[in-house]
């Protein structure tokens, strides 16, 4: 594809990043994909943003074939999701629940413009502006506007009884043998007759920080996402999966903070939790890897967020000689951290157990490189928009083990879920 590419200089690049932004918001397709300067031992990128579709592929069948012959005609950006949906296609599975928010199972566009900033140097690739001057002409002006019409009040689907009602039934399935883990999700709600995504991403992107956050619009779809997970990362033949279990709260004094990143490393059920998704996704990265090469350069590592800290365990992979890269996402998706363990009867149990349709949450949001390289959040900590129906949804979850009590999971899910409803305050 045949793109100009040239470096952007512009006084303010904060103000840039928002014209950018909003440029995003203008699109029926575009990605706006913010590290938000998290210390990432293997980021590619301090943000990068494309719109403009000039091509989408978005198969109902033969997905990864198709993706894998489109990239190999073109060898250009691709920016898209993959459903958590898309399971019903890699393994004998369905889902009894509708999908109000409506994101296709996998989508992928070829934007006419792709921006990236790294350490700094913000670089444009475009098929349409051939110069630093014409793009900065292009883009919207600054305004304020409102952030919606009328307050969208979320509610939660179920009760904390019904809740703790489903987690005591999942847990008979582990005392059964049938599963060690599994991820029990649920959803707070509202109808709402439009929203200020850009406002809104801005609220829940300075309070959260995350270095996975992402502002992503699919046609009438949105996803705002503040996501402090990496599902999986290609650079050349290696491959990278950070799997997030185990979640405690920040306190505002200092030594008390440091006491809760103590308790959590050295909780049992945490690192339990841990260890056995780390375990899944090293047998899923195995698939692709090359003999011997998966290792585990980090294990039970204590990552600080503004509003939470997280164990976060990393599994890394040598790609096997001639594996093509959809390959290592077809088998690895969904991401273990997301269902539980094994993962098969795991996500039969959840689509038993949850009240709703998880759609794309718990899916993935990233980009493709012309080389075949690529980076996918976990989508997580979101809110999710359709603005034909004016549909809007927040979904947390936790881990359920043998050793939880499903009072504190129902905890754990509302301290997830406080930040997300406090961005929708006026």
């Amino acid at each position: 594809m045949n793109r100009h590419s040239f470096e952007l200089t512009y006084a303010n690049p904060l103000e840039l990043k928002q014209k950018i932004l909003r440029a995003c918001a203008q699109h029926q397709y575009s990605a706006f994909l913010d590290s938000n300067n998290y210390p990432d031992a293997y980021g590619n990128y301090d943000w990068i943003a494309a719109y403009g579709a000039q091509q989408v592929i978005a198969p109902r069948i033969e997905r990864f074939t198709k993706l894998k012959d489109w990239h190999h005609n073109n060898e250009d950006w691709l920016f898209g999701h993959l459903s958590y949906d898309l399971k019903n296609d890699l393994e004998d599975l369905s889902t009894r629940h509708s999908d109000f928010i409506g994101f296709k199972q996998f989508s992928f566009f070829n934007p006419t413009t792709v921006i990236f900033c790294k350490k700094g140097k913000i670089t444009v690739e475009s098929v349409e502006q051939s110069n630093s001057a014409d793009f900065v002409k292009s883009l919207p002006e600054l305004a304020v506007t409102e952030v919606y019409k009328s307050k969208p009040e979320l509610k939660p689907n179920i009760s904390p009884e019904e809740y703790q009602k489903d987690v005591g039934e999942v847990l008979k399935h582990i005392q059964h043998g049938n599963i060690y883990e599994l991820n029990y999700c649920m959803e707070f709600s509202a109808t709402c007759e439009s929203i200020n995504g850009v406002s809104i991403f801005n609220k829940l992107n300075d309070s959260a920080k995350a270095p996975f956050a992402a502002y992503y619009k699919n046609e009438d779809q949105l996803l705002l996402c503040a996501s402090p997970e990496r599902y999986i990362q290609k650079q050349n033949n290696r491959i990278i999966s950070q799997p997030i279990k185990g979640t405690a709260k920040r306190a505002k004094n200092p030594v008390e903070d440091e006491a809760l990143k103590r308790e959590l490393v050295h909780s049992q059920k945490e690192r339990s939790e841990n260890v056995m998704i780390c375990d899944l996704v090293r047998n899923d990265l195995s698939k692709t890897a090359a003999k011997g090469s998966v290792t585990v350069p980090e294990l039970f590592g204590v990552h600080t967020f503004q509003t939470v800290h997280h164990l976060i365990s990393t599994v890394q992979s040598t790609l096997q000689k001639g594996t093509h890269f959809t390959d290592v996402l077809a088998s690895t998706f969904p991401m273990g951290s997301m269902t539980g363990a094994p993962k098969i009867k795991a996500m039969q149990l959840i689509d038993q157990y949850e009240h709703f349709s998880r759609g794309l949450y718990s899916g993935a949001v990233g980009y493709i490189s012309p080389q075949g390289d690529f980076d996918f959040n976990v989508v997580i900590r979101s809110l999710l928009f359709n603005s034909t129906t004016g549909f809007l949804t927040a979904r947390v979850g936790s881990a359920i083990t043998i050793q939880c009590d499903p009072k504190q999971e129902y905890e754990e899910c509302l301290l997830k879920a406080s930040n997300l409803l406090r961005c929708l305050e006026d």
